[in-house]
């Protein structure tokens, strides 16, 4: 994730408290966290700039910006070892609700 020697278990811990954060930025059209909504695909960091990876409910999504500066103020703001946030926006895998949570999927009523 950076330069320096980390191990396992801090580079976890890291994810952790970024994922953590994450949580923490709601869908503001859908009341359910970005984590929950299995948009978060993946995360990796280097010399302090993280790059998250993440798709959007569908590729018109309105709030995208919204969504990136959200996710850009949760990092920059509560993790001490983020400087800088890339957003990498994907559309493969496309996201479908299977990829909720069982919360996601209870809070927004969907059933699989």
């Amino acid at each position: 994730m950076t330069n320096e020697p980390q191990t396992t278990d801090s580079v976890s811990d890291l994810q952790d408290r970024m994922l953590t954060e994450m949580e923490k930025v709601i869908d503001p059209e859908l009341g359910v966290d970005l984590v929950s909504l299995g948009l978060i695909y993946g995360l990796s960091m280097t010399d302090g700039v993280v790059t998250v990876t993440m798709t959007l409910t569908t590729m018109g999504c309105p709030i995208s910006d919204v969504l990136a500066n959200l996710i850009q103020a949760a990092l920059e703001n509560n993790v001490a070892e983020v400087k800088e946030v890339k957003i990498d926006l994907v559309w493969e895998p496309a996201w479908t609700p299977a990829k909720m949570s069982r919360y996601a999927r209870m809070v927004t009523g969907y059933h699989i």
